[in-house]
């Protein structure tokens, strides 16, 4: 990252050139590199894999799908830090995965 030498802002990049937004000073960039970020779409729910499922934790739950008492449970945070984690179970029969909000 690159300031501006008159007025202090962030100097972008496009191609070879460098440019303040906000008072019009370009420059020829030198070196370079591109970064490329992607971001997690927030409708996705993280799910545990099949083959981790033998480490977690029992509880008794009764699943909605068939009935079993029994059913792993993990915690995530799903929304802001100051908001209660989210509850996951997976039932230990049939594999439903569900659900609880604190």
């Amino acid at each position: 990252m690159e300031f501006c030498p008159k007025c202090r802002s962030i100097l972008f990049y496009s191609g070879k050139r460098a440019f303040c937004k906000k008072c019009g000073y370009e420059k020829e960039a030198e070196n370079y590199s591109i970064v490329i970020k992607e971001k997690r779409k927030k409708e996705e729910i993280p799910i545990i894999e099949e083959v981790n499922i033998i480490v977690l934790p029992t509880t008794r739950a009764v699943c909605p799908e068939c009935g079993n008492n029994e059913a792993y449970w993990w915690l995530r945070q799903l929304r802001a830090a100051d908001e209660p984690e989210v509850r996951f179970f997976r039932c230990t029969k049939c594999g439903k995965t569900w659900r609880e909000y604190s």
